[in-house]
C-alpha cells in the first residue's frame, strides 16, 4: 500500500475507527448522559397481565407522593385524541391503555415527577382493576375456534388474523410436486428472541412552550421516519418537531418502532411546559419492545431421482404480538420471506404467510437482518440439510450440485427477486478448503464408530439487502431512498451529514472512507454527522444491512457531483479544457503533463476565491440515492460440534465463516461486524429464548432468565472472503453487517443435527439447550 493511500483512508483500508476516540475514553454522549435544566422524569407502569379488561383506575395515592407533577391515564391521553397511534406496519397501538391490556407489560399509566425515583415510588401507587380474560400465547391458539378476541376495538375485526399473503407460482408448484422422486418435509420453530441492546430505549421531550418546537432526545435508528410518526399523531408541524439521536448503544431492530414511552412523554411535556425524562429498565425493554422472530414455519421440498431440486413448498404462521407495528416494506407483509429459495437454482415454489394477534408484546423486529431473512435462511438451510440426509447424498455435494451456477447471473427466483451477481460454488469451495472437509469427515466417521457423538453443519446463504428501489419498497408511503449531504470547505475539510444512524457500524469511519476514496480528501478530514433532523437530509434510517449499500452510495453520488465541480474548477485554475484533464486521487492533472495539477483543496478554496465567470460559489450537494434493485451478499459457513451423551452439551469445535459483500470499504469494520453477527447466531442457536406460560406471563424478562452470549462460551470464529462486486452498484459494495446472522444459526442446528442424526433424530427447535438434546437421545434410547 502507498503512502498516499494510506494518508487517505479510501476504500480497502483498515484505518482505525474514527469514533472509537471517545468510545474509548468514556466520552461517548448517550442519551442518558443528557439533562436539561427543569427536567422532570417519566415512569410507566405496565401490566402484570396478559390479556385483561380495565374496571378501574385510581391514581389518587400516586397523585399525593411528594415529587409528583402529573399521572397520566389513558383516558387523559384519550382527551387529547392521543390514546392509539399509528403503526410502521400500518396498524394501530394502543399508547396508554383504555379499555383492556393485551399483553403482559402493555403501557397503562405513567407518573411525572421531579425525580426518577419519585415517579417510580408513585407509579407503584396507582391501583388498578382487572377483569382477566382467556390469553392467546400462539398463532394455533389465535386460530382455535372459540379463541378470545384479542383486537376487538377495530372496526370488523373478527378473528385474530392479520394478513394473508404469497409468492410464487402455486399451480406450477403443485404440477412439480406431483412429479417428484421424493418430498422432504420439515416443519421448525423459529422463537422468540430479543434484540437486547446494551442501552434500553429512552427519550427526553423538550416542548417549547413560547415557540411550540417538539425537540426529542431519542435511541432512534430511524429519526426522520419517527418524525413523520410523531406529527401524523400529534397533530404537530413537522417543521416543528427536531428529532436527536445522540449515541446509541446497539440498536438491532429494537430501536425502529414508535414506543408508547415516546408519546406519553412528549405529550407530558407539552402539556406541563417543562422537559420529560423516560429511560426503560432492562426488564421493560425485555418485556415490552420489539421482539423478533416468533416464525412458525413448514417447508417441503420436492427433488428427482438425481437429487436436482425441482420445487419448493412453504407456509408460515407469523406470531405479531398484540400490535402489528414491526417496520416492513409495505408490499411485503412477512417482510422479505420470499428469498427463502436461497442460493438454489429452484424452478418454481410457493410461499405463503399469514399473521395473527396474540397476547405478547408486538414487534416482529428485523433483528440484525433484512425483513425476516434470517428465518427464511433458517428454513431452507434447515430443509436442504434434510433433504441431504434422507437421500444419502453429502450435504455439501448436495448444495453444489444445485446452487444457481456463476453464469446464470443476473437470476430469476421463483419468487422474483433478481439476484444480481454471486459465486456460490466458490465460497463454498473456499469454506470446505478451509475446514480441511474431506479429512473432517474421515475423523467424524472413525469416531463415530467409537461410539463418539459428533457432527459436521454447513449452510449456505443469501441474502437480499439495500431496501430498497421506491417502486417497490417503501414504509408507510415513504420511499426507501437515503441521502447524504457534502459540504466542502474552504480550506479542503468537509463536513458529510446523512439520512442513516449509526448503532455501533462505525459510519464516521466508513462513509469518510468513501469520500476520500472518490474525493481524495483525507478520510481524517472529513467530519461525519447524523442523527439530527434539523440538519441531516432525510432519510430512511438504518436496519435491515441498508446503511452501505443505500446511504453509502449516496455519499458515492454527491462526492462525483462534487468532484465534476471540482474538475471544471480545475480547469479555469489550470488554463485548460476540461477534456484534458485526467483525474487521479486528489488531484487533477493535464494529459501527458503530470506535473501541471491541481488538488482537490485548491479547488475547493477556489470555489470560494476564484469562480469561472456564472459558475455559482461553494463547493456542496446533496443526493437521494434510490437504489435499482437490492444487493445480495452470500456465503457458507460450516460448524463442527461434539455432543455428549451423558448430558447432552454440545460444544462447538469449530467455526468457518466465508462471506461475499462485495467491495469491503474498511477490512477492519467488516470482519467486526461477522465476529458480531457470529456470536448473536452462536446464542440464537444455543442460549437466547424468551417464551411464555399459558397465562401470557413472559418468561426471559431479565438476563438471568435471558441468556446472552459471553466470551465464555463463545467459540473462536475462523473468517473467509470470496469478492463479487455487485454490478449495478456505484460502490460494488452488497452489504454484510446482517449477514452473519443469517448464515449462522442454520449452520449450528445442522451440525447438531448430523452428530444426532445416526440415532434417527433429524430436528430439534432453537435454542439447542442440554437438555433438549439429552432428552433426544434418551428418547431413542440412547445412554453415555
Amino acid at each position: 500500500m502507498s503512502s498516499t493511500m494510506h494518508m487517505h483512508g479510501g476504500i480497502g483500508e483498515s484505518i482505525k475507527r474514527k469514533e472509537d476516540a471517545r468510545f474509548l475514553r468514556g466520552k461517548g454522549n448517550y442519551l442518558d448522559d443528557f439533562v436539561l435544566p427543569n427536567m422532570l422524569h417519566m415512569a410507566i407502569l405496565r401490566s402484570p397481565h396478559a390479556h385483561a379488561r380495565i374496571k378501574s383506575v385510581d391514581t389518587k395515592a400516586a397523585s399525593a407522593k411528594p415529587g409528583v407533577i402529573a399521572v397520566v391515564t389513558g383516558e387523559l391521553m384519550a382527551q387529547h385524541k392521543l390514546a392509539w397511534m399509528p403503526t410502521l406496519s400500518g396498524d394501530t397501538q394502543a399508547v396508554l391503555a383504555t379499555d383492556k391490556v393485551r399483553f403482559q407489560g402493555q403501557e397503562v399509566a405513567a407518573v411525572i415527577a421531579e425525580t426518577k425515583y419519585q415517579a417510580e415510588d408513585a407509579r407503584d401507587a396507582i391501583e388498578i382493576e382487572y377483569d382477566i380474560l382467556p390469553a392467546v400465547t400462539n398463532p394455533d391458539g389465535a386460530k382455535a375456534p372459540g379463541a378470545a378476541l384479542i383486537r376487538d376495538e377495530k372496526e370488523g375485526q373478527k378473528d385474530n388474523h392479520i394478513y394473508h399473503w404469497e409468492s410464487g407460482d402455486q399451480a406450477t408448484t403443485q404440477a412439480a410436486f406431483a412429479k417428484a422422486h421424493k418430498v422432504v418435509r420439515l416443519h421448525t420453530f423459529y422463537p422468540r428472541c430479543h434484540p437486547a441492546p446494551l442501552e434500553t430505549c429512552g427519550c427526553i421531550a423538550d416542548v417549547n412552550g413560547v415557540t411550540g418546537k417538539a425537540t426529542i432526545y431519542m435511541t432512534s435508528q430511524a429519526p426522520h421516519a419517527i418524525r413523520t410518526v410523531f406529527a401524523l399523531v400529534t397533530g404537530l408541524p413537522e417543521q416543528q418537531i427536531r428529532i436527536i439521536s445522540p449515541d446509541i448503544g446497539g440498536g438491532f431492530g429494537n430501536k425502529v418502532p414508535v414506543y408508547p414511552g415516546y408519546v406519553v412523554a412528549t405529550a407530558a411535556s407539552l402539556l406541563i411546559g417543562r422537559p420529560v425524562k423516560w429511560v426503560e429498565d432492562r426488564s421493560e425493554n425485555l418485556i415490552s419492545t420489539g421482539f423478533a422472530r416468533d416464525f412458525h414455519m413448514t417447508g417441503d421440498l420436492a427433488v428427482d431421482k438425481n437429487g436436482k431440486m425441482l420445487a419448493l413448498r412453504v407456509h408460515l404462521d407469523s406470531d405479531n404480538g398484540a400490535f402489528f407495528s414491526d417496520a416492513q416494506p409495505s408490499k411485503f407483509k412477512a417482510g422479505l420471506f420470499h428469498i427463502v429459495t436461497g442460493s438454489y437454482d429452484i424452478p418454481t415454489a410457493h410461499v405463503t404467510a399469514d399473521g395473527y394477534y396474540t397476547n405478547k408484546a408486538p414487534g416482529g423486529v428485523a433483528y440484525r437482518c433484512s425483513f425476516r431473512v434470517t428465518e427464511a435462511s433458517y428454513l431452507i438451510e434447515r430443509l436442504v440439510s434434510n433433504a441431504a440426509f434422507e437421500l444419502g447424498m453429502d450435504q455439501a455435494e448436495f448444495r453444489k450440485w444445485n446452487f444457481i451456477q456463476p453464469e446464470q447471473f443476473p437470476y430469476t427466483s421463483a419468487t422474483g427477486w433478481v439476484y444480481d451477481s454471486g459465486d456460490y460454488p466458490k465460497a463454498m469451495d473456499v469454506a470446505l478448503k478451509q475446514l480441511g472437509y474431506d479429512d473432517l469427515k474421515k475423523d467424524v466417521e472413525a469416531r463415530r464408530k467409537k461410539g463418539e457423538v459428533t457432527g459436521i453443519g454447513i449452510a449456505s446463504f443469501t441474502e437480499v439487502v439495500g431496501a430498497g428501489h421506491g417502486a417497490e419498497f417503501d414504509i408507510l408511503g415513504l420511499r426507501m431512498f437515503d441521502s447524504a449531504e457534502l459540504r466542502v470547505h474552504p480550506t479542503g475539510k468537509a463536513l458529510l451529514r446523512m439520512g442513516v444512524k449509526s448503532q455501533g457500524q462505525g459510519h464516521e469511519t466508513t462513509f469518510a472512507q468513501i469520500v476520500a476514496e472518490e474525493l481524495g480528501i483525507p478520510a481524517q478530514d472529513v467530519l461525519v454527522e447524523e442523527g439530527d433532523t434539523d440538519t441531516a437530509p432525510y432519510g430512511l434510517g438504518t436496519y435491515a444491512s441498508r446503511s452501505t449499500p443505500v446511504a453509502g452510495a449516496a455519499t458515492a453520488m454527491v462526492s462525483r457531483q462534487l468532484r465534476e465541480k471540482a474538475r471544471k474548477l480545475a480547469a479555469h485554475l489550470l488554463e485548460a479544457n476540461e477534456e484534458d484533464l485526467v483525474w487521479e486521487r486528489g488531484k487533477f492533472y493535464v494529459k501527458g503533463s503530470p506535473e501541471k495539477s491541481k488538488t482537490i483543496q485548491e479547488a475547493a478554496f477556489a470555489a470560494y476565491t476564484n469562480l469561472p465567470e456564472g459558475m455559482q460559489a461553494g463547493l456542496e450537494g446533496v443526493h437521494y440515492y434510490d437504489p435499482p434493485n437490492m444487493t445480495y451478499p452470500f456465503g457458507t459457513y460450516a460448524v463442527v460440534v461434539d455432543v455428549d451423551k451423558g448430558t447432552g452439551q454440545v460444544k462447538v469445535k469449530r467455526m468457518v465463516a466465508v462471506d461475499d459483500c462485495g467491495v469491503r470499504i474498511n477490512p477492519m469494520i467488516v470482519e467486526g461486524q461477522i465476529q458480531g453477527g457470529l456470536t448473536e447466531g452462536f446464542g440464537i442457536a444455543f442460549m437466547e429464548l424468551i417464551t411464555f406460560d399459558n397465562e401470557g406471563n413472559c418468561i426471559g424478562s431479565n438476563f438471568m432468565d435471558y441468556l446472552l452470549p459471553t466470551a465464555w462460551e463463545t467459540p473462536k470464529f475462523e473468517i473467509g472472503q470470496t469478492v463479487t462486486p455487485s454490478p449495478h452498484h456505484p460502490l460494488g459494495a452488497k452489504g454484510v453487517g446482517e449477514s452473519a446472522t443469517v448464515g449462522s444459526p442454520a449452520a449450528y442446528v445442522n451440525a447438531v443435527i448430523d452428530a444426532l442424526s445416526p440415532y434417527g433424530i433429524t430436528n430439534i427447535d432453537m435454542p439447542v439447550t442440554s437438555d433438549k438434546v439429552w432428552a433426544a437421545l434418551r428418547s431413542k434410547g440412547v445412554t453415555e
